[in-house]
């Protein structure tokens, strides 16, 4: 089937151009003429046949033509472009276009656009004398002219008052321009005008009601607001701003938090409920709002949520009730709520109460704290989260509820453990409620945390332990150093007067050297109970490593690679260079027996702020500024029961001959003895990791690094012979004669005495002072300290030198402050005794 129509006469005016050439026209006249004029020359006889023939020929060329203008095959030049579907549209559409050329020539416009602009002089107006009237109203057109000449496109709206047609006081109009290709290369403009001003007013009339809509929902005697997962506050109403004294202006969208006007968790129970996909869920809530002054507005809350196809919570929208005084309600039926709502929500014990099939009816804010977001059953959540499910103990809670639903009293509380991540203690007492409740609950279920109580109770315990380990293994050292001390002093004895060629002699030394090996291992005793003396000087970490480097090498062996990764502008500590090594090198040794098969030992500083201290949750250690130093390698690893155990004395996995046991036990004391805290993390098979922090120390102007510190000891003299009275105070009989001994085999008087109170006969028997007193610190009837302090009032300026297997801080606190006195631990070699006995009666 064909559809016919004609093309509808209009006003339109088209200046296109029309395709064709007139010299074609001129050639066909000109064959013509010449065809007739030859006809001239020839005979009539010739002639004729010629010219049957041309017209014959002119016959067919006339019929085949009309033929083809009949089904459409030849039409005239320019036809095509009037008769075209396109231009019929663009001719009649609503639009008003018109095609401006380069040259400003108008060569289209259609119907729509002579509505608009009308010809004045029989010419069309441009659309650049149509606008005109307001400033802004023609920089709108200049931008569209401009971007006409650069042969851009461009759109702008304008109002325009009165309108083009005069019709209306204004109107609004939507100007577009965009480039049109012209024959031969040339390019035009293409404007078209749109009038928008019906659209604009209904988007003033929708906005319109928008507005009143708004200020309905601000003013409504009900507060509302919603609250995104994130837990903020997404949109506030005027009336509950009122309420909290918030200003709606300042406060805007998301400039509130739920934390900010909630309790923390109610607001985490808030934003942690879980749904099925698609479904809706609604909460109801009587608690207190914090309103901006701190105060408290009791409130009833409907919070309704919908979750997405993913299950993911979409934002609230919740609806807030005034529960103030003075509403319509009973107002003791009112005050009794809201005191219930305050006990059942701000007290810090878990409740929820429970129906007959073990499942959760109501539960108050510190229970979903508590217990996390328990997944609800049944269509759309309608049943509540099991609490059997929220126990490791699942028979010892579901007797309890059994025996609650049976109206059974005097339950006993139960120590249970929760089935969330981290699995905390938790004690829980179950109550029956009696009646059975409106809504079909059984028992009463309080739940209150013990994990912290734990925890405090486990290290409680640990710290017991150890400190009665610690205080056992410091006694013995003090009395295995005095044996020791023996042992030495008359190895030193007897090493003087044997040569090296004397067969007596390499024995002697045997005993001497095992004597040393002990008197390590009582300075590991002793660095586990923190009693050692140290000698703290401001360090450089860095440097300390770089010095340890080679024997760290040396220690781990070709199998094991030493990594050091050094710390920039690390800060200074104040720390015992020697025990710094000492634990450096025993992780360093342990950290080697964990990678038998080889691997790598990497060892890194770093500087440790109060804020990363604070996020790092180091036990027991408080936010302040550190110098880290962690040891990590690729060993076997620990498990979390042997990480519990590894820092406890003579503990060792390694097999029995080939190791103490106090290794970890020394690290532990010596860090702990310097002011600094170790922290340990390991995975069975990727290795463990070792983080030491020791406080940051700031110099002081006078002080200095330890490696550009000048020396403060001088060499001992060559000659260790001396003069003077020493009084040797000394409870251990062969201490104090081998001490004696060496004394006096240097030139010394030395006086004996085998307690303080003999020492101070022996004094006042004197009636003169002595030059030196040499005493130790734990004696019967009168120790050391108290010694000295007698002896100061007679004395004031009497120098004394302290020996004692226990550190120098064990006793300080006992003298008075400022005391000055030199010391000297035990034990200690007769060499050591002499130097230091002439130094200071030099001194």
């Amino acid at each position: 089937m064909a559809y016919e129509a004609d093309t509808p006469k209009g006003s339109a005016i088209d200046r296109s151009d029309r395709h064709g050439h007139i010299g074609w026209v001129l050639l066909l006249a000109g064959l013509i003429v010449g065809a007739t004029l030859s006809l001239r020359f020839l005979g009539i006889e010739q002639a004729q046949p010629l010219i049957l023939m041309l017209l014959a020929f002119f016959a067919m060329a006339g019929v085949f033509f009309l033929f083809a203008m009949a089904i459409g095959v030849v039409q005239f030049s320019g036809q095509t472009a009037r008769n075209d579907i396109t231009k019929l549209m663009a001719d009649t559409s609503g639009d008003g276009l018109v095609v401006v050329e380069d040259d400003g020539r108008i060569t289209y416009a259609n119907e729509a656009y002579l509505a608009f602009a009308g010809l004045q002089g029989g010419e069309v107006l441009p659309v650049e004398r149509l606008f005109i009237g307001a400033p802004e109203v023609s920089e709108a057109i200049y931008r569209l002219a401009q971007a006409a000449r650069e042969h851009r496109t461009g759109t702008e709206e304008v109002r325009l008052s009165p309108s083009l047609n005069n019709a209306r006081e204004f109107g609004w109009y939507r100007v577009r321009v965009r480039p049109v290709p012209r024959p031969k290369g040339r390019q035009a403009a293409l404007w078209a005008i749109s009038e928008v001003t019906h659209e604009r007013e209904r988007q003033e009339n929708v906005f319109q009601e928008l507005q009143h809509a708004i200020d309905y929902l601000d003013h409504a005697p009900a507060g509302f607001l919603s609250v995104d997962p994130g837990g903020s506050i997404v949109y506030l109403n005027a009336t509950l701003a009122s309420w909290l004294d918030y200003d709606l202006a300042q406060v805007g969208s998301g400039g509130l938090k739920l934390t900010d006007i909630v309790p923390g968790n109610v607001a985490s129970m808030m934003t942690s409920f879980s749904g099925e996909p698609g479904s809706v869920r609604t909460e109801t809530f009587d608690l207190d709002l914090r309103r901006r002054n701190g105060q408290f507005l009791p409130v009833r809350l409907y919070h309704r949520i919908a979750f997405g196809q993913d299950g993911g919570m979409g934002a609230s929208r919740t609806l807030v009730l005034n529960r103030s005084a003075g509403g319509e309600i009973d107002e003791g039926q009112r005050a009794a709520e809201v005191r219930f709502a305050r006990f059942f929500n701000n007290t810090p014990i878990a409740i929820a109460t429970v129906n007959r099939a073990s499942r959760i009816v109501h539960a108050n804010a510190p229970f979903s704290r508590l217990f996390g977001a328990l997944p609800r059953t049944g269509e759309n959540g309608a049943d509540g989260p099991s609490i059997p499910d929220a126990f490791r103990e699942r028979e010892a809670i579901e007797a309890a509820l059994k025996a609650a639903a049976a109206n059974k009293g005097d339950i006993p509380p139960l120590e249970l453990q929760t089935v969330a991540e981290g699995g905390g203690s938790v004690r829980v007492w179950v109550t029956p409620v009696g009646d059975t409740g409106a809504d079909g609950e059984t028992a009463i279920l309080y739940a209150l945390d013990t994990t912290d109580f734990r925890k405090v109770e486990e290290q409680l315990a640990q710290a017991q332990k150890m400190n009665a380990v610690g205080q056992l293994a410091g006694g013995v050292a003090h009395d295995f150093n005095n044996v020791l001390q023996a042992i030495i002093g008359y190895s030193d004895l007897l090493l003087a007067n044997h040569r090296p060629t004397d067969p007596s002699f390499q024995d002697i030394m045997q005993i001497k050297q095992n004597a040393n090996r002990a008197a390590g291992l009582v300075r590991q005793l002793l660095a586990f109970s923190r009693r050692q003396t140290l000698r703290p000087e401001v360090l450089n970490l860095n440097d300390q490593l770089y010095d340890l480097s080679m024997l760290l090498k040396r220690l781990l062996g070709e199998r094991v690679a030493l990594d050091l990764n050094h710390g920039r502008d690390l800060w200074f500590v104040k720390a015992d260079v020697n025990q710094f090594e000492q634990v450096v090198v025993n992780l360093a040794v342990n950290a080697r027996d964990a990678m038998p098969g080889g691997g790598k030992l990497a060892i890194r500083t770093a500087n440790v702020t109060a804020a990363e201290a604070e996020r790092l949750n180091v036990s027991a250690m408080p936010p302040a500024e550190y110098v880290m130093v962690e040891v990590s390698d690729t060993g076997s690893g620990m498990t979390p029961e042997i990480i519990e155990k590894i820092f406890e004395p003579f503990f060792t996995t390694k097999e029995v001959g080939k190791g103490t046991g106090l290794g970890l036990s020394t690290v532990f004391g010596i860090v702990k003895q310097s002011g600094g805290y170790i922290d340990v993390d390991s995975t069975p098979g990727q290795g463990t990791t070792f983080r030491i922090y020791l406080p940051r120390h700031i110099p002081a102007v006078q002080e200095m690094p330890e490696e550009v510190k000048p020396e403060v000891i001088k060499k001992p003299a060559a000659d260790m012979t001396g003069q003077g009275t020493i009084l040797l105070v000394e409870d251990e009989d062969p201490v104090r004669a081998v001490n004696a001994r060496a004394l006096s085999a240097r030139g010394y008087t030395v006086l004996e005495a085998a307690s303080g109170v003999e020492a101070m006969e022996i004094i006042e028997q004197r009636g003169a002072p002595v030059d030196l007193v040499v005493s130790d610190v734990v004696m019967p009837e009168m120790d050391g300290p108290t010694l000295l302090g007698e002896l100061r009032k007679l004395y004031p300026d009497l120098k004394v030198i302290f020996v004692s297997g226990y550190a120098e801080e064990a006793f300080r606190k006992n003298l008075p402050e400022g005391e000055e006195f030199n010391f000297l631990p035990k034990p200690f070699s007769l060499r050591q005794l002499v130097e230091t006995v002439k130094q200071v009666i030099d001194h």
